[in-house]
């Protein structure tokens, strides 16, 4: 009689290190990055093309903070990488995890048997970041999430449509009982339309749901991939959509990627 074997997922890696969170409702805090690879959307204002794809190697942090990266062979099974996230976890130091990416949601079966072992290992809350537009994979992990940060993305500014996907996916979350924020992406080419339809989709959901407004940072010349040019907003137009989205939802704050201002990249 032949036994039968168990294979465990595995995950492509870009890298994992500690760093103040930039955006969100997490702003400020401390946390362990575990950036994901691959992503399946293609935002014109996009400044991670590099997770777009798996890559062969993953960089790891060997001490908190001080970016002492080595090299290593992807792809990573969860034992190694609750390894590396040990050693990250000093006594005191973070706030959560953060899963991103790339779409940390494609990693779902490894993500499966990882979060449940490395919340028992850590006692850290974990935090996902996501495109929102992958509801079937996020209720393959619910129950190992503390919070979820959604992105919704606006066709006038990502080239980027998924309505249908976002309302499923903030609906789950909400019934969850999850800290949840919705995060949107807004430049000189932002359609008021959308943002009326985002906050009129949010409040359906939940009317106190935060929503964070998060001006474009221009990527550089080398950074950029997109002939679409993605310019941040003038001050005016965005006092202008906060003012328009308050109407629907209780809160809308406008905080800009502060990680980019503390190098905390």
């Amino acid at each position: 009689m032949i036994a039968k074997t168990t294979v465990k997922p595995t995950a492509r890696l870009v890298e994992v290190f500690s760093a103040i969170q930039g955006e969100g409702l997490n702003v400020g805090t401390r946390q362990i990055f575990i950036r994901f690879g691959l992503c399946d959307l293609r935002c014109h204002f996009c400044d991670s093309a590099h997770t777009w794809d798996a890559p062969s190697l993953c960089k790891i942090e060997l001490s908190p903070g001080l970016r002492d990266f080595e090299m290593h062979s992807n792809p990573i099974p969860p034992a190694t990488l609750i390894k590396w996230v040990e050693r990250q976890n000093l006594p005191f130091l973070h706030d959560s995890i953060s899963l991103t990416g790339g779409e940390p949601l494609l990693h779902a079966p490894f993500l499966a048997q990882f979060l449940p072992e490395v919340r028992s290992q850590t006692n850290l809350p974990i935090y996902l970041e996501t495109g929102g537009h992958r509801p079937e994979q996020l209720a393959m992990i619910l129950p190992y999430l503390d919070s979820v940060g959604m992105d919704l993305k606006l066709a006038s500014v990502s080239g980027e449509t998924h309505w249908t996907e976002h309302k499923k996916f903030l609906q789950i979350c909400f019934d969850a009982n999850l800290d949840i924020f919705v995060k949107i992406i807004v430049s000189q080419r932002t359609d008021p339309g959308e943002l009326e339809r985002s906050a009129l989709l949010v409040a359906q959901v939940g009317q106190d749901i935060p929503i964070f407004l998060q001006p474009v940072t221009p990527l550089a010349e080398s950074q950029q991939f997109s002939s679409v040019p993605v310019e941040a907003p003038a001050p005016e137009q965005v006092l202008e959509w906060q003012a328009l989205m308050k109407k629907f939802v209780k809160q809308v704050r406008v905080i800009p990627q502060t990680h980019k201002m503390l190098n905390q990249m």
